[in-house]
């Protein structure tokens, strides 16, 4: 495996490190070597100085690695530094600690696996000599000294609360050959001299005295493991810091796309660098569906589908190189008890794909911690494997970290729009760019989220959240945004009064609009004196009943631009079923929910839905209004917003010229003052000078 350039250099500064390290123990720099090592490569960087269970000084750095940047392979490289440089030795045991059920079996399959290129480079760090262990298994002193062993831990095991409940902490009969006899009171007495930090059976008053537990847990304490510590945001608890340190460790190597504040990083990758290296799938496109029902969605998702899978085909044809692109589906229950609600369930998923769109049942699967149905694509050489038939992965969060295949393309989120976590969540799962290599075809070189009934600000917050818990922060600006909505363009931001205009504002006098109020004038309210006021009867409907509708919904043209022939039929046939009972049918109460925002009457509204409906209808075949349905309501509601405005406007000066409004000057003294911030979009046009500086008094 070829190394990309970032790594390389990140290993490059690992290798100093350890080098300064090794040079100050050298020097007889027991207590504060790490510290000290530090200051020579990073003078202007602070230091967080780590202890172990021992007070003992304890190496600790952190490798800041975005996702689909390779954490893994830089961890076993760098253990091969580890071992080399700073621990003279090529056996000894390393504590891998990681936070979840998918990321641990990821790992240990990976490490296991002598095909593997990370268990390559671990036995070429070993001479061939690497053992990995789980927590239940017996390993012997003389397995020590002899290999390298990597004992996986799963970081609730570690994290322990009651040391007497969990089994790591308790007695243990596979590691007694690691302590003294029960009867050999002065060896036991010198061992806890030396490790006084081991767990002990508290009788000091005994004839044996205090005895050493022969557990696993005392067994780490003995060995001062190397720790490499994944995902290691999720162990800065105090409970779990002191737990880990507690074990005595020789180094700790932490793995983070995020690290926190207390972590000592010493690499920092940068998405930039990944995208340079043709590792992650960007631009990533988000498209947000307005569509009343969510199977509306799922099918423009699998729209897009039917496009990468016909791009894959043309270019396994001229490569060789197999694609075949996979779509995940993120619902809101998967239990077997929770479907029957108004929650979008995972069998509601998977009954749409397989009886409207024709999914054969063998192309789906469902990933949830009650079933786990990629299990059986293992037998077969994985998701990745020519021979897996996987097409569709549904999920609520199973798949939120650890999970590791590159043919991910479209991520479809069916999820209420209050569910922001599961976009912020998911969407790193998309990203991996298959074999770290662009194809040079455009749609295989990114990815797509489609996104259910959620407003388009929150969707944009929510992917750039994503992004930056994924390490890609920098790369924020590669998201495209297909959506309608005009909030996507502009985020907020919060903006003061200018120091030198603080006092001012406490003396300053305002213009603004009154109307008479009885025998009094108050300020003008727009939603309550002049929306309230506007006479709907004078709008037109005009230029919507007379859309030119195509037979792909005008508001998502782009998803089916391409579309083969087998995908084009089965969305014919879904039209035809769903006519009359639902998915894309023609219903004008669809319409009106989505009026009542810009028309506060709901019977005005339903009016107008109703005969925007009936003319078009009258003009179009019914299929053709029913493909184009989304892409109606979206123009409707465009139209609505432009006469609310041209109505309002008509409402205000008439108000103006009657005289029933005024424009008045007020000042502090009749009960306003200037707001001290107020939020505005950061893009939004700034009044300025003639020569461009900020206003000035």
């Amino acid at each position: 495996m070829q190394l990309k350039d970032y790594q390389v250099k990140a290993l490059s500064t690992i290798q100093q490190f350890l080098e300064c390290l090794a040079e100050e123990k050298k020097q007889g720099n027991t207590k504060h070597a790490s510290v000290d090592a530090w200051a020579k490569m990073f003078p202007m960087r602070p230091y967080i100085e780590k202890k172990n269970g021992l007070s003992q000084d304890v190496p600790s750095f952190c490798l800041k690695i975005p996702t689909g940047g390779g954490k893994t392979l830089l961890a076993v490289k760098a253990l091969d530094l580890i071992n080399t440089i700073y621990r003279h030795q090529k056996t000894g045991l390393v504590l891998w600690v990681v936070p979840t059920t998918q990321i641990y079996n990821q790992t240990i399959k990976a490490l296991r696996d002598k095909d593997h290129p990370y268990r390559q480079h671990l036995d070429q760090a070993s001479g061939g000599r690497t053992v990995v262990k789980e927590r239940a298994d017996k390993f012997l002193p003389e397995d020590i000294v002899e290999n390298l062993v990597v004992l996986m831990l799963m970081l609730p095991a570690a994290a322990r609360q009651s040391k007497e409940t969990l089994r790591m902490f308790r007695d243990n009969g596979k590691f007694q050959e690691f302590f003294p006899m029960e009867d050999d009171i002065q060896a036991q007495e010198k061992l806890l001299a030396e490790y006084p930090n081991l767990d002990t059976y508290e009788q000091t008053a005994g004839f044996w005295g205090r005895q050493i537990k022969t557990s696993l847990g005392n067994t780490l304490r003995l060995l001062s493991p190397v720790i490499i510590l994944d995902e290691h945001q999720k162990a800065y608890s105090p409970l779990a810091q002191s737990t880990l340190y507690g074990f005595n460790p020789s180094l700790v190597l932490e793995l983070s796309a995020t690290p926190p504040a207390a972590s000592n990083q010493l690499v920092d990758i940068l998405g930039i660098e990944l995208a340079r290296e043709e590792m992650i799938k960007l631009d990533l496109h988000a498209y947000i569906k307005i569509s009343p029902d969510w199977k509306d969605t799922l099918l423009d998702s699998y729209s897009k589908l039917g496009e990468l899978e016909k791009e894959a085909r043309e270019y396994e044809g001229k490569t060789g190189q197999y694609i075949r692109p996979i779509m995940l589906i993120q619902v809101e229950r998967t239990g077997k008890a929770q479907r029957g609600t108004r929650f979008i369930h995972a069998d509601d998923a998977r009954e749409h794909l397989i009886k409207v769109l024709s999914i054969p049942p063998e192309q789906i699967a469902i990933k949830s911690s009650q079933r786990d149905e990629l299990k059986e694509v293992d037998d077969i050489g994985g998701l990745l494997s020519p021979n897996c038939p996987i097409r569709f992965i549904i999920t609520k969060q199973a798949l939120q970290e650890g999970w590791d295949c590159s043919f991910a393309y479209v991520l479809a989120i069916l999820s209420n729009s209050s569910a922001h976590n599961s976009l912020t969540q998911l969407v790193g799962r998309i990203l991996r760019q298959p074999y770290a290599r662009k194809t040079g075809v455009q749609l295989l070189d990114e990815s797509y989220v489609f996104c259910f009934q959620q407003r388009g600000f929150d969707v944009m917050q929510n992917i750039k959240k994503g992004f930056g818990q994924e390490g890609l922060g920098d790369l924020t600006g590669r998201i495209i945004s297909d959506a309608a909505e005009a909030e996507l363009a502009s985020e907020k931001e919060t903006v003061g009064i200018r120091p030198e205009f603080v006092e001012a504002a406490k003396e300053t006098i305002l213009p603004v609009f009154v109307i008479k109020d009885g025998d009094c004038w108050r300020q003008v309210n727009y939603e309550q004196d002049v929306v309230s006021q506007i006479n709907w009867g004078q709008a037109s409907l005009e230029p919507v009943k007379n859309l030119h509708l195509d037979l792909t919904e005008g508001s998502d043209r782009e998803l089916v631009e391409t579309l083969s022939p087998d995908i084009s039929e089965l969305v014919r046939q879904t039209e035809v079923r769903k006519l009359k009972t639902g998915g894309i049918a023609i219903n004008s109460t669809f319409v009106t929910r989505h009026l009542l925002d810009i028309i506060p009457n709901p019977w005005q509204a339903h009016v107008y839905a109703e005969a925007v409906m009936s003319a078009l209808l009258a003009n179009n075949p019914e299929k053709k209004v029913a493909s184009n349905f989304v892409y109606i309501i979206e123009e409707l509601r465009k139209h609505l917003a432009k006469e609310m405005n041209r109505l309002a406007k008509a409402v205000f000066m008439g108000q103006l010229e009657e005289g029933g409004m005024r424009f008045l000057v007020i000042g502090n003294k009749l009960g306003y003052s200037f707001p001290p911030s107020m939020p505005m979009n950061k893009n939004a046009e700034r009044l300025t000078a003639e020569h461009g500086e900020p206003l000035q008094i």
